[in-house]
């Protein structure tokens, strides 16, 4: 009497790791650029926010406040001055967020806050006109976007390879 003994054979198991293998290039790029996009958003939706808590501080103070963010999710105060900022803000009291998630480890942005640039060159000065900007934690994360910026004037861009993605 035989049995007989049932399982797959090489040939099933090369085309089932042939097939998984197909699907997993297709779907790698696709996640990491849905991942990107998402990054992304994020980064606008920090910008957005930051720019309204600038117009809420200059319909306070009469002037915009500029600052870089810290290591540490802090923020120095850059404009006028970090002794006499508007409002007699210090490094130690900037009233706003400098990254774009909960908290600084979960983010993907840093954000910061300076001077426009005027149309015929130089900057404008801190109470006329502030461009924040989202810059990415890991450099060369996104070379595509890179750092999102927005002014106070409306204009939206970024340093990236690919401008017309950033605000999409």
């Amino acid at each position: 009497m035989k049995t007989k003994i049932s399982g797959f054979t090489l040939i099933e198991l090369m085309i089932t790791v042939a097939i998984v293998g197909i699907l997993a290039a297709l779907a790698i790029p696709s996640y990491k650029n849905a991942v990107l996009k998402g990054k992304r958003a994020e980064g606008r939706a920090a910008l957005l926010s930051l720019m309204q808590q600038q117009e809420r501080y200059m319909t306070q103070r009469n002037c915009y406040l500029g600052f870089t963010p810290t290591a540490t999710g802090g923020a120095t105060a850059s404009a006028p001055s970090p002794a006499t900022a508007c409002g007699g803000v210090t490094a130690a009291s900037v009233p706003f967020k400098v990254f774009s998630g909960d908290t600084l480890t979960n983010s993907a942005y840093l954000l910061s806050a300076e001077t426009c640039d005027a149309t015929g060159g130089g900057t404008l000065s801190i109470a006329e006109c502030v461009r924040v900007v989202a810059s990415p934690i890991v450099a060369g994360s996104d070379p595509d976007a890179a750092s999102l910026r927005l002014t106070s004037t409306g204009v939206k861009d970024c340093t990236g390879t690919k401008p017309s993605i950033c605000w999409k």
